[in-house]
């Protein structure tokens, strides 16, 4: 469990926003990109501060997946949750969640998936992983699962996400990028469809063992979502707060909210191209 933490906040930030009420908490859901045992000890950082900053107590947890933050949201369990493209628009579809902010990575709201193999593979296209096995992030990833698919309906080799278990011999879904690079580097798997900066995760010797075959245009970045409803003044202290990780004195603590640049406040149009996929893929109507 996170150390709850009592702080009062400064009479400045007290006037420039509505006061908070004293029992309010706020409770964060993290998606498991990575390592969840070093994705704990990152939350404990971060919700620190932001206690700290907001000056009310903040908790976070680590979800199982994707799924299981956007059920967290919808229960109650959780007020705000850090999560992919999809998955939110799925939340925005299924309980109204309301996008808060994107994050910025090499200067834009935006990344790409990738198709990653080990080097010495002799995998040189899409078309040599047929009848090879395949390690994607979540089945609810856009980065992780649906936009490095689609590659291979644009190559001709599928006819759509249907036909995926006909093309290749297995398909895996390894609970986060980490896990799938992981997957990928150590040999049980041929290939993993990942985010264009999951082999970050690896360790520099794996790194230069991996190489990718294939990349999807541009996604719109991660989002940190918030539930319907939530106090609004709650809601604005957040997002100024971690606005200000922006700033030079706190951009250390970026390491510590899976590695991004900065943070924008999030544009929900941006997203259309996520909620087009996802109709494509029917899992939105």
């Amino acid at each position: 469990m996170m150390r709850r933490r009592h702080f009062l906040s400064l009479a400045a930030c007290a006037l420039a926003t509505p006061a908070l009420a004293q029992d309010q908490s706020l409770k964060l859901a993290f998606i498991p990109q990575e390592n969840p045992e070093k994705l704990l000890g990152d939350i404990e950082v971060i919700t620190t501060w932001l206690s700290g900053e907001i000056g009310i107590p903040v908790e976070g947890f680590v979800t199982f997946d994707h799924a299981a933050a956007v059920e967290a949201l919808r229960n109650g369990d959780a007020d705000i949750s850090f999560m992919g493209g999809l998955p939110f628009v799925l939340a925005e579809k299924e309980i109204g969640a309301v996008p808060l902010l994107s994050e910025v990575y090499r200067g834009a709201p935006s990344y790409t998936g990738r198709i990653f193999v080990r080097k010495d593979s002799g995998i040189e296209t899409l078309a040599d992983l047929k009848g090879r096995d395949i390690a994607f992030a979540d089945p609810i990833s856009e980065s992780g699962y649906m936009f490095p698919l689609a590659e291979f309906e644009k190559a001709g080799l599928i006819a759509g996400p249907a036909q995926a278990e006909e093309f290749f011999s297995r398909v895996f879904f390894a609970g986060g990028y980490q896990q799938a690079m992981q997957a990928m580097a150590q040999g049980l798997v041929d290939a993993a469809g990942a985010s264009q900066y999951a082999d970050l995760l690896l360790t520099p010797e794996q790194q230069a063992e991996v190489t990718w075959i294939a990349e999807s245009p541009a996604i719109p970045s991660h989002v940190v979502i918030a539930r319907p409803g939530l106090d609004p003044a709650l809601t604005e202290k957040f997002v100024a707060t971690m606005m200000t990780l922006n700033q030079p004195e706190h951009r250390g603590k970026l390491a510590y909210l899976y590695g991004p640049d900065g943070y924008v406040r999030a544009d929900s149009a941006a997203y259309d191209g996520v909620r087009d996929m996802a109709q494509s893929f029917g899992l939105l109507n």
